[in-house]
């Protein structure tokens, strides 16, 4: 009896030792907003050092705030950082490379968009 609770509490403290250790490791956000460029990308995320560097498309960025930071870029400057049409951008914190997902169209170039159709199945 008592090996079985000392294995469920073991179960139980590495189940709760990944949770705990999950945010450091949480992907970075990103979110168009309203700058004084006009608009910008805020890509926000977590470390676990408050003086780790923080790169976007490998561009060491300002980055304010401690563990949980946030940069604000214009979206021009990552237009000239990135590939056309990307998706995605890389967020490297401490030379820890990630994907964030960019807002949809961000970086297309979509001149007249006459309608868009929302079909449910």
């Amino acid at each position: 009896m008592t090996i079985h609770r000392i294995r469920n509490a073991l179960a139980l403290t590495a189940i709760l030792a990944a949770g705990i250790s999950t945010p450091v490791l949480a992907e970075p956000q990103t979110r168009l907003v309203d700058c004084e460029a006009g608009s910008c990308l805020l890509v926000t995320g977590r470390r676990g050092d408050a003086g780790s560097v923080v790169r976007i498309n490998g561009h060491a960025v300002a980055a304010q705030g401690g563990r949980q930071w946030r940069v604000s870029l214009p979206v021009e400057t990552l237009r000239d950082w990135s590939a056309p049409y990307a998706r995605t951008i890389t967020v490297s914190v401490a030379d820890m490379p990630s994907q964030a997902t960019l807002p949809i169209g961000l970086l297309g170039h979509v001149n007249n968009l006459d309608h868009l159709v929302v079909r449910m199945k």
